[in-house]
């Protein structure tokens, strides 16, 4: 882990990377020993006879009756509009994307987000071109140094789920093979501790390789640098939210500031799990619906919508009259504020876009420089949503084809290649065209002399002209009654005449 520090952008305080990690290995130790991780259920119940919620979780039943299930016509709707567009993938996403976030808002089914997050994220064409990759990588031995440390760590992720529940059972050994696999796959990032339970939320829905191919796809494409030794990205996002908060909720960053209560104490261990250590369990499936679709702007909009909940009234700050208070109501919001459906909807009114993001993240980037000229030399390019995924994947197919799918295609796309002309000939070629331009400048000016001026048209818009003609040859004098007026012969009246 790197010793940086770094300061606050409107503070004094300093946080160095080793007591960020130190801090999420605390809030890691502190969450050992909770019930679900995530979930609002407690253990309650001697073995054989455990009560498990909807979602496997242990002595959930309580929680589970009290939720409020949408009804049934209603998902099998939901059901059969995912299984169409899942059908037509490529289709969908490349002319009914806006379609497919709307739904995603409204949250994907249960029994169909093994199928759609590796599609949203990008997962499943990953692993449509490494077919048996995850196998080799596997059998691989590893290091030892890493296999120490995730064994130390597998019994915390999600103790009281039915999945993770023996040291021995398929849900520990099989995020064990998981995060080892991805060490090995990167191994100049390793292991992160956040990685773990990120890991276990996708076994409990997808066979051990789609999760792996998505956990890769989280850590390069959506968060880029957040799981690295350094975590760059973690303090520059950290430093973007704060930017955001002032403006979003002034009273919140306000206290914040006063009581130097740094962004890192919360967005640290928010951002690097996907609140999936923060909330109830299924407010974080919503979360995770979003996120796969919209990307990170759903964390930030997530984190905003949990401070202005916790800190964003007056009555809420007058208890929190320290860092600790503080923090503590931040972790503490009462569950009914946390309803999956009335929660996502005040996360997607939050108006933080993708491009607040990029502009704040240049300005607090720039910012950072001047302290660490070597700052964020490393982070990677970190893509908005899913469409922006999907796009880089065709593009890398039609740039790259023998590195595309290895399925068959019945589709054989023929190269066409167009040897450019030498360069005598372009030469000759620009001549003839600026000759033929010439010749056509001159004919035009030629047809311009011989044509005749015509008369110009009397002006005849306003009512000065009406206004100045006079009635017929009856009030003319000098002029026999039925003989026109020589002016009126012309067709035309001399502008203002008048006769007396």
């Amino acid at each position: 882990m790197a010793t940086s520090t770094m300061s606050s952008a409107d503070s004094s305080s300093h946080s160095t990377l080793e007591d960020l990690s130190d801090a999420f290995s605390l809030a890691l130790e502190r969450h050992e020993d909770s019930s679900s991780l995530g979930s609002d259920s407690e253990f309650s119940g001697v073995p054989p006879y455990r009560q498990t919620d909807r979602y496997g979780f242990i002595g959930g039943g309580s929680a589970q009756n009290a939720q409020v299930l949408p009804p049934l016509e209603l998902l099998r709707r939901r059901e059969s509009k995912w299984l169409d567009m899942t059908a037509h993938w490529d289709k969908t996403m490349a002319r009914r994307y806006k379609k497919v976030k709307v739904l995603c808002r409204k949250g994907i089914p249960s029994s169909l987000r093994a199928r759609c997050w590796p599609l949203l994220c990008g997962a499943q064409a990953i692993m449509d071109r490494n077919l048996g990759k995850y196998q080799e990588l596997e059998e691989a031995p590893g290091t030892q140094q890493w296999l120490e440390t995730i064994e130390k760590d597998i019994h915390r992720q999600f103790p009281f789920h039915e999945m993770f529940l023996s040291p021995e059972g398929h849900g520990q050994r099989g995020l064990l093979q998981l995060l080892k696999a991805y060490t090995v796959y990167r191994p100049q990032e390793g292991y992160c501790q956040a990685q773990g339970p990120i890991a276990a939320m996708l076994l409990m829905h997808m066979p051990a390789e789609q999760a792996f191919w998505c956990l890769v796809q989280i850590s390069e494409r959506y968060l880029p640098g957040y799981y690295s030794p350094e975590m760059e990205a973690v303090l520059l996002d950290g430093e973007v939210f704060m930017a955001l908060l002032r403006r979003v909720c002034h009273r919140a960053y306000k206290h914040l500031q006063k009581h130097n209560v740094g962004p890192m104490l919360f967005v640290t261990e928010w951002f690097l799990c996907l609140f999936c250590r923060t909330l109830p369990f299924p407010t974080v499936l919503r979360i995770w619906d979003a996120f796969f679709s919209e990307g990170v702007k759903v964390l930030f909009r997530v984190g905003l919508v949990l401070v202005r909940l916790a800190l964003g009234s007056g009555e809420k700050l007058r208890d929190c009259v320290g860092v600790v208070e503080t923090l503590e109501k931040l972790r503490n919001i009462p569950p009914e504020q946390l309803q999956e459906d009335a929660f996502m909807e005040e996360v997607h009114d939050m108006a933080v876009s993708h491009r607040d993001l990029e502009r704040q993240c240049q300005v607090k980037l720039k910012k950072l420089r001047k302290d660490w000229p070597n700052f964020g030399q490393r982070l990677g390019q970190r893509l908005p949503n899913a469409k922006a995924i999907f796009d880089e994947q065709q593009l890398e197919e039609v740039r790259c084809p023998g590195k595309g799918r290895q399925t068959a295609s019945p589709f054989l796309i023929p190269e066409i290649v167009v040897d450019p002309p030498p360069r005598e000939q372009r030469c000759l070629e620009r001549e003839w065209l600026k000759e033929q331009r010439q010749l056509e400048q001159e004919a035009k000016k030629q047809e311009r002399k011989k044509k005749p001026p015509g008369r110009k048209k009397p002006d005849t818009r306003g009512k000065t002209f009406h206004m100045g003609q006079r009635p017929t040859s009856s009030l003319v004098q000098g002029h026999e009654e039925g003989e026109e007026p020589s002016h009126a012969r012309r067709k035309s009246t001399p502008y203002l005449e008048t006769y007396f």
